[in-house]
C-alpha cells in the first residue's frame, strides 16, 4: 500500500525536475543569445603576444587565454563565436604569436593563419625525411641535436628506417622541447594512424612494415580519390609476378622532384629502390604518407586493374589491358607535349 502511495509524489517531483530543466535551458539559450564583450573589429593594437594551444583544447580553454592575455575582450565572446564556425575546429596546437584587442573573429583569423604559429613545422603527406629536417633546424632545432636524436631514435617494432615514420601534421613545439622529444612525438603519432588504419590487424598477409611502404607508394602514384585502385594494382602486380614499375621510386633514388617524364636511362639506375629493375616491394617506404594513403593500404578496391596512367591532371585511368593502356600513353604523350601537365611543375 506504501508503494502505491509514493507513486504521486514521485510523479510531482519528476514534473518539477522538468520544469527546471526546461526553464534553466531556456535561461541558458537567452544568455547565449546575450551579447559577449567583444573588442570592435579592425581595430587591432600593435603589441602582440603569444598563445599556446594544446592538441585538442576546447574553445572555452582558449578563449580564457586569450581573454586573460588581453588578445579578446572576453572568453564567451571566443567561445560563441566557436560554437558557429566550424573552423574553430581546425586551430593547430602550437604556440601562435597574436595581437591584441582582436574582435572574437579576428582572433579567430589570427589563429588560424599557419604564418602566425611560432616554429611551425608543417610535415607535408608524401615529403621525404630528408625535406622534413630543414624544417626542424628553422624552428630552432640544432643541427647536432637533431643527428643526435635521430640515432637515439627508437622505432616502432619491425622498422628499420625513419623513412615513413615521420607522420604529416603541423607541429609546434614549446621552445624548451628537445629535438629527441619532438621526433619522437612524430614517430608516435605515425604508429597511432597505423594502428587506426589496420596495420597491425590486417589479414592480408603483409607485415606492418610492408604496408607502410605499400601506403608510400599509394602517396605517391595517385589522387586521393584513386588511393584504394592503387592500392590494388600493386597487389595484383605482386600477386602476378611483375615489376611494379612506379616512377615514384625512381624520383625518390634520384631525389627528383617535380618531373613527370621518366626517361628510359633513369629506368636502369642501380638500386633496390628502382621497381622497374627489381621485383616486389621497395626496402622501404619512399615518403612520409598520410592517413588516407595508410586506409587504402589495408583496404584496397576491388578490381583486376594491372595499369594505371594520368592522362591529364585530375584524370588517370585504370584498365588490365595493355592495349588500352598503350593507347592511353599515346594521349598523356600528346598531353605532355601540349603543356597540359605545366601547372603541376
Amino acid at each position: 500500500m506504501k508503494n502505491f502511495l509514493r507513486i504521486p509524489v514521485v510523479r510531482v517531483g519528476l514534473a518539477g525536475v522538468a520544469v527546471f530543466v526546461v526553464t534553466f535551458g531556456l535561461d541558458s539559450l537567452r544568455n547565449l543569445d546575450s551579447s559577449a564583450p567583444d573588442f570592435s573589429c579592425g581595430a587591432a593594437s600593435a603589441q602582440e603576444v603569444l598563445i599556446r594551444i594544446e592538441s585538442g583544447e576546447a574553445g572555452s580553454s582558449i578563449g580564457a587565454s586569450l581573454a586573460s592575455a588581453g588578445v579578446i575582450k572576453s572568453s564567451e565572446a571566443y567561445f560563441r563565436l566557436a560554437v558557429a564556425d566550424a573552423r574553430a575546429a581546425k586551430v593547430a596546437p602550437g604556440t601562435h604569436r597574436l595581437q591584441k584587442n582582436l574582435c572574437a573573429a579576428d582572433s579567430l583569423e589570427q589563429l588560424l593563419d599557419s604564418k602566425r604559429i611560432v616554429g611551425l613545422i608543417n610535415i607535408s603527406e608524401g615529403m621525404w625525411v630528408n625535406e622534413v629536417l630543414p624544417q626542424l633546424y628553422r624552428s630552432g632545432f640544432k643541427v647536432q641535436e637533431v643527428k643526435s636524436a635521430l640515432t637515439a631514435l627508437t622505432k616502432p617494432k619491425g622498422f628499420d628506417q625513419l623513412e615513413g615514420l615521420l607522420f604529416p601534421a603541423k607541429y609546434s613545439f614549446a621552445s624548451t622541447t628537445s629535438a629527441d622529444v619532438a621526433l619522437a612525438s612524430m614517430v608516435s603519432r605515425a604508429e597511432k594512424e597505423m594502428r587506426n588504419a589496420g596495420f597491425y590487424s590486417s589479414k592480408a598477409g603483409y607485415t606492418p612494415a610492408q604496408l607502410l611502404v605499400i601506403a608510400s607508394l599509394i602517396q605517391a602514384e595517385g589522387g586521393e580519390k584513386d588511393f584504394t585502385k592503387v592500392s590494388q594494382v600493386v597487389r595484383n602486380r605482386l600477386k602476378k609476378g611483375m615489376p611494379l614499375q612506379f616512377d615514384s621510386t625512381v624520383h625518390y633514388v634520384m631525389q627528383s622532384r617535380g618531373n613527370i617524364f621518366l626517361s628510359t636511362r633513369s629506368t636502369m639506375l642501380s638500386s633496390s629502390y628502382n621497381t622497374y629493375r627489381k621485383y616486389g616491394l621497395p626496402p622501404g617506404p619512399i615518403n612520409n604518407p598520410g592517413a588516407s594513403a595508410m586506409r587504402a593500404a589495408v583496404t584496397p578496391q576491388e578490381g583486376d586493374w594491372l595499369y594505371f596512367i594520368t592522362v591529364a591532371p585530375g584524370d588517370t585511368r585504370f584498365t588490365a589491358d595493355i592495349a588500352q593502356f598503350n593507347a592511353w600513353k599515346y594521349e598523356y604523350k600528346k598531353n605532355l607535349r601540349a603543356g597540359k601537365f605545366r601547372s603541376q611543375k
